[in-house]
Parts: structure tokens; sequence; C-alpha cells
């Protein structure tokens, strides 16, 4: 059977997607500062319990010198570090073992999952609903991932949306590529991204009790998951070196981790093309969603970010989609919300920059 044919059985035979055809208006500000009106999926039909990941043009920022840097040196101390070892763990990996590719592999795409599917798609957005087995699957594999828990990673990433590109947005990328990258986890946060963020409705992930009680144990958790599990794994099971269990299986993993995402707040909002909105900073970078196994279609997903496939095409270079629909024909993963064909469409010819090719 041909890969779209299944594609299709698959995402409509079991639990079925909600999809919006009926638009609605939001205001936009265009590059020229001017504000014009532009075709939106209704919200409020497809995620009545989520407004707040929504762009709100009306922010702006204000008028003044940007306040001091002030370095957080434990981070940039711990960051070098990691970045190091990374890099020396480059040079042990044709002495690896295979089953030690294998593990650190695996490894990575099961965090990077923890991020995309679960603090990003889930969490952030709630694009999807998920039930407990899932849910607990996902926690564990965001903690091996490491980039804070998940009612931070959210809460910064609806800041993120709402507010974007402005000095509220946490790796503001018109503040530059090392800045969006990882300088932004190397200072300390603008006032206004503190000050805007304190705002955000934060209700739903407070009520989870197992978001919170990630958050409660994040910090040993963390130390057992991303550290010392994939080091002691490959040296206790089949016998490879410490030294290449921890530089390559750990430190070199984790820094391939973290740069892959990390590359969709730089990349994918300067490198790319902007056939949804050109109004917007976001772009479709084809090479972060391989690394990021899917979250590369930026334009789209800031343009629609209620689409639990953060893409037009779902499986098209978006193994988390796929991970997605799989669970869905479990019955782990229901309620998978996606934008009609109408409404893309719609947007593309209002506000796109000519880039898109239909088919």
């Amino acid at each position: 059977m041909p890969a779209h044919l299944l594609q299709e059985k698959v995402s409509g035979s079991y639990t079925p997607t909600t999809t919006v055809t009926t638009p609605h208006s939001r205001l936009l500000q265009s590059g020229e500062g001017k504000l014009e009106k532009t075709p939106l999926p209704a919200e409020e039909d497809i995620r009545p319990e989520m407004k707040d990941d929504i762009y709100d043009p009306s922010y702006q920022d204000e008028e003044g010198p940007r306040p001091k840097l002030e370095f957080v040196w434990r981070n940039i101390i711990l960051m070098a570090l990691l970045h190091v070892g990374a890099l020396y763990g480059i040079t042990l990996v044709p002495t690896c073992k295979f089953r030690t590719w294998l593990w650190a592999f695996s490894y990575y795409v099961i965090s990077v999952v923890g991020i995309t599917a679960g603090a990003h798609r889930l969490w952030s957005h709630r694009s999807y609903k998920a039930r407990l087995p899932l849910r607990f699957f996902l926690i564990i594999a965001n903690t091996m991932a490491f980039q804070n828990d998940v009612f931070e990673w959210a809460r910064d990433h609806r800041a993120h949306h709402k507010f974007s590109e402005t000095n509220a947005d946490p790796h503001n990328s018109r503040r530059g590529f090392f800045f969006s990258h990882v300088g932004w986890l190397l200072v300390r946060k603008h006032p206004a991204v503190k000050q805007k963020g304190a705002l955000l409705d934060l209700s739903d992930l407070k009520a989870e009790k197992l978001v919170m009680f990630q958050r409660r144990y994040y910090k040993p958790a963390v130390l057992l998951m991303c550290f010392i599990l994939p080091t002691l794994v490959p040296w206790y099971f089949w016998g490879e070196t410490f030294q290449h269990s921890l530089y390559v299986a750990t430190f070199l993993r984790y820094a391939v981790v973290l740069n892959a995402t990390w590359l969709v707040n730089s990349a994918a909002h300067m490198y790319g093309y902007r056939p949804y909105d050109k109004n917007i900073n976001s772009r479709e970078n084809v090479l972060v969603s391989l690394g990021a196994v899917g979250e590369g279609f930026h334009n789209y997903h800031h343009s629609f970010p209620y689409d639990y496939s953060a893409s037009e095409y779902r499986w098209h270079i978006n193994f988390t989609t796929f991970f997605i629909d799989c669970m869905a024909v479990l019955g782990l993963a229901y309620d998978r919300k996606k934008i009609s064909k109408a409404a893309i469409l719609a947007r593309i010819k209002r506000t796109g920059d000519g880039s898109y090719k239909s088919g």
C-alpha cells in the first residue's frame, strides 16, 4: 500500500482528528508596521481551553535602551564543559561498539520526542490529548532531554508564540543567531519575559499532577535519566569502556539533542521560506526538521500553532507526527487537532510569500 494511503488509513480509521474549516480574523503586524486582518481558523472551535499561545500583535516593545546583560556564569561554564566533552566524544565515535551507537541514537530519538510530542505539542499547545500511559512515557522522555521541566518549558514557549520577536520572547531571534540558539540560556531573562510570562494562564499545567510531580523532583530525575543511566547501561551490559559511555552516549548525545532543538529557535526563524505568512520571522527549514524530528516547518507552526502535526504534510520529514498517529492507533492519543486545507489555502493566498507549491 502506498505510504500516503497508509497514512490516511491510520490517521482516519481510529481516533478522528478535529478539523477546522471556519475562518475568522485577527490583527497581524506587517513588516512595515501596519496592522492588517488575517484569516485564522476559529480557535474557539478547535481548542476552547487554550488561548495564551496565540500571537498578540498589540504588544510592542517599550522604548528605551536594552537592560544591561547579566551573565549566568554557572550556565556558561557548564555549557562550555558539555560541548568540550561532546567534541572529545566525536573522536571516540569510530572506536565505539555498535550497540553503543545504537543506544546513543535511540536515547537521542526518545529524548527529542519527549520535547516535540510532549513539552511542545501536548503540553505547550494542547494540540492533542494523551492518556496516562503516554503522558507518563513523555514525561520520562522529556526528563531524559534535560531542557527544563515541562512547566517551565511550556511557559516559555507560550510566551515565545504570544510575544514572538519582541523582548518578551525568551529567545527573540531579532537579537541574533547566537542569542536565539543558546545565548538566551547564558544570560538573565529580559524583564519583559518575566513580566509578560507571569500573566499567562498556566492553570492547565498546574492542574496536571504528572507535570507538577516532574517539576518537584526534576533535579534528581535529570541526574539519573540524562547522565547516570545512559552512561552506566553501555558500560555494565555490554562492556563498553566508561570513557566511551560517558563522552559518546552521554555528553555527545546530549549536546546533539540540545543543538537540534535549539535550531528551531535560531535557524528556523532566520533561514527558509515563508509560504504561509511572510509577515512573521519563522521559516520552513527542512534541515531543522530532520534534526528535530519534524519541528522545522516553522512558518506553518507559527501560523497554526494548534495543529498537532506542526506541519501541513503530516508524516513528511515529521517523525513526531508519525509517533502521535501510532499512539492514536493504540488508543493512547486522541482529539488530534488539524487545520483544514481550505483554511490553509486562504492563509497562503492572503499572507504567503509566493513560495508555496501545491501538491
